[in-house]
């Protein structure tokens, strides 16, 4: 057995010892890593991948997702409205919806395609300058906007906390925000902190290099 199993099946163990429900999805967040190094985890059954750049992860799944149809790709990085078409046609779930202009492009992009896609969407939850993501205040009617203008299927928050001592500050915030509106997924919790984000009903975790190691 590979070692990137061995770490894999290490993190779903810590996950049932804190949460037995069996409805945490685990995305193995594959940027960087060649489908050679990936491969392992595919063949050990594993559906759910994360990227943060379209044209790497066209040049990677197009050809895997053709093949298996059970593949569930994650877009996790900073999304630009130009390339929303390209984006929708190759991803399940969007994370990182952040702006009216984005939400526009990827709405006309689903209708233009016939496919319906999965979203997040992106919060800045310590309302830091060098990040991606909606204001706190602002997440209510942004929501309205994307469900009910756009008609996209939001499924709930994502958010990355700032690296301090209040991660779990934040995730309590972001969790009852996301229960306010009656979503059901949360997408926070990475290699770090996915435990802490269990706590707060995270749905979804984004864990990379506890999986596939240390990206150069």
């Amino acid at each position: 057995m590979s070692i990137i199993i061995d770490r894999f099946n290490k993190i779903k163990s810590n996950i049932n010892k804190v949460d037995k429900s069996k409805l945490i999805k685990v995305i193995a967040v594959s940027k960087t890593f060649s489908i050679d190094h990936i491969m392992p985890l595919i063949e050990h059954g594993h559906n759910h991948f994360g990227e943060n750049k379209v044209q790497e992860a066209e040049a990677k799944w197009s050809k895997i997702k053709r093949f298996n149809k059970n593949i569930k790709l994650h877009m996790i990085g900073k999304l630009q409205s130009n390339k929303a078409k390209k984006a929708v046609e190759l991803f399940d779930y969007i994370h990182s919806v952040d702006s009216p202009k984005l939400a526009d492009a990827l709405s006309k992009s689903q209708i233009a395609i016939k496919k319906s896609v999965n979203y997040f969407i992106q919060v800045n939850i310590g309302n830091e300058l060098q990040k991606s993501g909606v204001p706190f205040n602002e997440v209510d009617a942004f929501f309205n906007y994307c469900t009910k203008e756009k008609n996209m299927n939001v499924l709930g928050l994502m958010a990355i906390p700032p690296n301090d001592d209040k991660t779990e500050k934040y995730f309590k915030s972001l969790s009852e925000l996301n229960s306010s509106l009656g979503l059901k997924e949360l997408s926070i919790g990475m290699s770090a902190d996915y435990i802490s984000a269990i706590n707060y009903k995270a749905t979804y975790l984004r864990i990379g290099s506890s999986i596939f190691g240390k990206r150069d």
